[in-house]
């Protein structure tokens, strides 16, 4: 055990003093964005709900490995809580709140950070991208930035409709290797981050949709009998912002996706976690809709012009 003098201790006082103060401008940026959220989806009926935090029960994800406590987990995501709402009758609702994910560290991530999700019954992914376009336009007007923003240096045109690419092109166009080749190999997130995000529009809002369906667990594949799931993302400035999708209804496939999503868990050598009944169980009375999960950090470093996600938090993970 080593003291710290009374200088040093002082010294680093006066250190944190400054560099959490310094903070302040960005952290009046995030509250004024986190009211114009609410007033967004107040104005369109939605309702706002509280889930737990802490789960018994919690979807099975191959590359997302949540926080064991106390017998239960730190939920990686509402969602499950959120359709199990769906199911039950409400049609409309959001939930801003935090979410926890072990070894996720770096300048635009936190192990603890903080999501924006909404669930709309009756629409499904096209309509849910059309509400997002909406969404980014209302907060970038209520913080005096109007349809163009500057993000580190470029002017973001956010002006709808934003132009949409489907997975299966931006492979073909970009891509390091084939698509199937990828998937076989398990390396499209590698390529995805290191081959295509960075060439997709550094001044327009980029919409990603249509991905092979072992990349969307969660999602419905597209009615037309293709084999694609009706998920998307939605990327900003070479920010990863949002991930949505048209919701999949069908209990007996979600199972099966669960069971592939442990056994996947366990060739990781992660124990994989509980199979979660009581969502599958409501699965079957949830209407057609569709949900989407939007980092509200990162959100904040766009409309605050920050380059870390360390920027608009008051605290970071290592300073708590």
């Amino acid at each position: 055990w080593v003291s710290m003098s009374p200088v040093s201790s002082e010294t680093a006082r006066d250190e944190e003093r400054i560099r959490l103060f310094a903070r302040r401008p960005w952290l009046w940026i995030r509250a004024r964005l986190t009211r114009s959220l609410r007033a967004f989806f107040d104005a369109r009926g939605y309702l706002e709900v509280e889930t737990p935090l802490l789960l018994l029960e919690i979807a099975p994800e191959t590359h997302i490995e949540p926080v064991p406590t106390a017998g239960r987990y730190l939920q990686t995501s509402p969602e499950l809580c959120m359709k199990r709402l769906l199911a039950a009758g409400y049609d409309r609702i959001f939930q801003i709140c935090r979410c926890f994910r072990q070894g996720e560290r770096g300048e635009r991530h936190q192990p603890e950070f903080t999501l924006l999700e909404w669930y709309r019954a009756g629409i499904d992914y096209q309509d849910l991208m059309a509400e997002c376009e909406e969404l980014l336009v209302h907060v970038a007007g209520k913080l005096g930035l109007g349809p163009c923003l500057s993000y580190q240096g470029r002017r973001i045109d956010l002006t709808p409709p934003w132009p949409r690419i489907s997975v299966a092109e931006v492979f073909e166009r970009w891509g390091a290797m084939p698509l199937a080749q990828a998937l076989a190999e398990d390396r499209f997130e590698e390529v995805l981050v290191n081959n295509i995000e960075p060439r997709l529009d550094p001044v327009r809002p980029t919409i990603l949709y249509d991905y092979p369906p072992s990349q969307a667990a969660l999602a419905r594949l597209r009615p037309d009998g293709r084999p694609l799931a009706e998920r998307f993302e939605i990327y900003v400035a070479g920010l990863e912002l949002a991930n949505g999708f048209s919701e999949l209804t069908a209990a007996h496939e979600q199972r099966t996706r669960f069971h592939e999503a442990r056994a996947e868990q366990t060739a990781l050598g992660r124990s994989p976690v509980a199979m979660p009944e009581r969502f599958l169980a409501a699965l079957p009375r949830m209407p057609e809709a569709a949900g989407i999960a939007l980092g509200l950090d990162r959100l904040a470093m766009l409309m605050a012009d920050r380059p870390r996600i360390d920027d608009v938090l008051a605290f970071t993970c290592d300073e708590a």
